[in-house]
């Protein structure tokens, strides 16, 4: 894995499904994957793994900072956004995880663990850029949609 993958250089990393988990663990502490929909499976890593969601975003900024002050130094942890899996097993952009990682990120950053890679930054970005609107933009989502319908269907 090349280092450059691996965002080895900053203390919050971003990247996207079990693949992305996998290439960001080298060196973390924690790993924090974000399924807003719920519909895909946790990666299998050997780092700390949490979930996180829009509505637990600043509970995850909280305890970020604690586990930083129980280690006594630079807490080290990858935000990843789960996306979604097409029915060829490729791995889809889904932007309710985007916005939910973001709101993940801006949490920790709210606290002062603010030193993150660009895709984390970008991600954070995201979320501020559009927080008034998430709500919306979760719920008329491709992946909210698609849930929607195979939940009518099975009926």
């Amino acid at each position: 894995m090349s280092d450059a993958r691996t965002q080895s250089s900053y203390q919050v990393r971003f990247e996207w499904g079990a693949e992305g988990a996998l290439a960001v663990e080298p060196g973390v502490h924690a790993i924090v994957w974000v399924d807003e929909l719920g519909t895909e499976e946790l990666p299998p890593v050997s780092a700390e793994l949490v979930t996180g969601a829009l509505h637990n975003a600043a509970a995850l900024g909280r305890w970020s900072l604690e586990r930083q002050a129980e280690l006594g130094g630079r807490f080290v942890v990858a935000v990843v956004a789960a996306g979604a899996r097409q029915p060829d097993g490729s791995l889809r952009f889904a932007v309710e995880d985007l916005l939910a990682a973001g709101a993940v990120i801006d949490a920790i950053a709210e606290l002062g663990i603010d030193h993150q890679s660009p895709e984390a930054a970008a991600a954070a970005s995201a979320y501020t850029g559009l927080r008034n609107a998430t709500r919306h933009l979760v719920s008329a989502s491709v992946s909210a949609r698609e849930l929607r319908e195979a939940t009518a269907a099975s009926r």
